[in-house]
């Protein structure tokens, strides 16, 4: 990227003042390497996305950011409802309330080495993945709202896990104001069969364990130390949350001239939060989020399953949940003054700090734990919110490394059978049924994850809490 046109405000804040119909300054955090290494995407989509009616603040990208639909991926914007703020269907993304959640095991990594085999093939046979993935769960027209209303909340009530897991999960693991009938008959019916699927693209289920502690005392607080073993799970609302986005994208581009609103990119596509269609997204994409939540709360009942085949005496207790596709009503102190937003971030994730309302009771001094996804064969971490993140960007951050290449790129680089053998090589077993599907998602197709995360970490966006790596990866 060239960055000439960026004012450094720090070492890792990198400023575009407004210009020709932006309302607000653009802001990407970052080192100036990641910067450079930036596609001039990514600061052409943050702009237009300063141009849009009722932006607060700045049109923010985190330092994970790469070209998307319309908004960057990685980036963050905020729209007072009573200025004209407008909701975007493009700033949400098509896998709506994609997220990680991490569950912990009790056991060390001495304890589940010689059983990794064993694992492996009991989890890819437990937890269907891929594109077109089923389960074994189907869900009837009544069944389907029922869950697009409750979430999580409604996959406990059917048995898929425990109470005690949406204390952990974002939401209380229940979005109100779903509305299932603004959710089109054609949508539903993709996501009938799907339910407890992982997906495919850059969705998994990791076993992974803990290679670095960087601040102890939230460690303890999180239930983690040097050598635990955890598992991550990353997923969304699968077939229904991307023909929600496909839906009302279109419908937002035509409507944007009615609403007086002038699109830089047609990608843009929005309607003002005090509209009807802005309305109706409101409530499809939140029962969206609802999906997304039910589907990782089952399969997280299914990992359990499948890990007490091993471990029999295993409980696997949720960390957290949090997304990173969402528009969230949330309040925030703008120039001294509280007001109720509506928060866009598209692969970026909440990170509220310590003392956060929202947060449970027993995580709160510590705050948010963050979770940032790697990808395959590389580090993920886990950090906590900040403080500092909330005049940051809204108590925003980092979702991951985010791509450096596309797939069609990764797939022309490296083979999937070569990769599996070179990760099983490294102790990492691949269990996916696509080679193409782990050709696409080679580690190298990613930034560096650690950069991203120092990158974080420096602006205060989160900081550093634990590293994790692979031991067994089931991708979709």
């Amino acid at each position: 990227m060239d960055i000439s046109g960026f004012i450094k405000r720090a070492d890792t804040v990198w400023e575009i003042p407004p210009r020709a119909g932006m309302r607000v300054p653009a802001v990407i955090y970052a080192s100036e390497a990641l910067l450079r290494d930036m596609d001039d995407k990514v600061a052409e989509q943050a702009c237009n996305v300063a141009s849009l009616p009722g932006i607060v603040g700045a049109s923010y990208a985190m330092p994970d950011a790469h070209w998307g639909y319309g908004f960057p991926i990685g980036g963050v914007a905020a729209f007072d409802p009573d200025e004209g703020g407008v909701i975007s269907a493009g700033g949400v993304g098509f896998d709506i309330s994609c997220g990680v959640r991490t569950l912990l095991t009790g056991l060390r990594r001495e304890d589940v080495t010689p059983h990794l085999e064993k694992l492996a093939e009991v989890l890819f046979r437990t937890i269907p993945a891929g594109v077109g993935s089923t389960g074994r769960i189907h869900l009837g027209l009544q069944e389907m709202d029922a869950m697009l209303r409750g979430g999580a909340r409604w996959a406990v009530q059917r048995g898929y896990g425990e109470p005690a897991d949406l204390e952990r999960t974002e939401e209380g693991g229940c979005m109100e104001g779903a509305r299932p009938e603004q959710v089109s008959a054609r949508a539903k019916k993709r996501q009938q069969d799907e339910m407890g699927t992982l997906g495919s693209g850059n969705h998994y289920l990791e076993i992974q364990h803990v290679t670095a502690v960087f601040d102890r005392p939230v460690a303890e607080c999180y239930g983690l130390a040097e050598g635990d073993v955890v598992i991550s799970i990353h997923c969304g609302s699968r077939g229904l949350g991307h023909q929600i986005g496909t839906e009302f994208l279109k419908e937002m581009a035509v409507a944007a001239a009615r609403y007086g609103i002038h699109l830089p990119d047609r990608e843009l596509a929005c309607a003002p939060l005090h509209s009807p269609l802005g309305e109706a997204y409101l409530g499809a994409m939140r029962a969206g989020i609802n999906c997304a939540l039910a589907n990782r709360q089952i399969i997280t009942h299914l990992a359990r399953e499948a890990f007490r085949q091993v471990f029999p005496e295993a409980s696997l207790p949720v960390l957290y949940d949090v997304s990173h596709n969402t528009c969230k009503m949330e309040e925030h102190e703008v120039a001294g003054r509280r007001r109720t937003l509506f928060i866009h971030r598209k692969g970026a994730t909440r990170a509220f700090g310590p003392g956060h309302p929202a947060l449970p009771a027993d995580l709160r001094d510590a705050g948010q734990p963050v979770l940032i996804g790697g990808s395959m064969g590389t580090a993920s971490y886990i950090l906590a919110g900040t403080t500092e993140s909330e005049r940051q960007a809204f108590s925003s951050a980092c979702h991951g490394a985010g791509r450096a290449m596309s797939r069609r790129a990764a797939t022309r680089k490296w083979q999937g059978r070569k990769l599996v053998e070179e990760l099983a090589h490294r102790g990492i077993l691949i269990r996916s049924p696509s080679l193409r599907g782990v050709a696409e998602e080679a580690p190298g197709a990613y930034k560096d994850v650690s950069r991203v995360v120092d990158a974080a970490h420096a602006a205060g966006l989160a900081r550093k809490v634990a590293r994790l790596e692979p031991l067994v990866c089931i991708k979709g």
